[in-house]
């Protein structure tokens, strides 16, 4: 199993909301993947961060089997279409990928 953990900060404004508003569609986004992705075989999206060092906005704790269904996942269109938007309202990214 692939654990494929992502932290963002969001810009304070960007498309049009805020950095709470562009969470909140981020959230949505990301959590339909599950229904859209076959390899997709967890995910959670967290925006109510209690504290975190250094600060995100969102986090995303997804898992699939195998680095080919991380690949599948990551060039998936639906997962793709997702990135356009995050990319706009993203300041800052840290990702982890790992086995378990």
């Amino acid at each position: 199993m692939i654990k494929h953990i992502v932290m963002w900060r969001l810009k304070d404004k960007a498309e049009g909301g805020t950095a709470a508003q562009n969470a909140a569609k981020m959230k949505t986004m990301l959590e339909a993947l599950k229904d859209t992705i076959a390899v997709l075989k967890d995910i959670e999206v967290g925006i109510d961060i209690l504290e975190a060092s250094p600060p995100c906005t969102v986090i995303l704790h997804s898992a699939v089997a195998t680095p080919a269904d991380l690949e599948t996942y990551q060039m998936h269109p639906n997962h793709q279409a997702c990135l356009a938007f995050i990319k706009k309202v993203v300041a800052e990214r840290r990702v982890v990928d790992y086995r378990i």
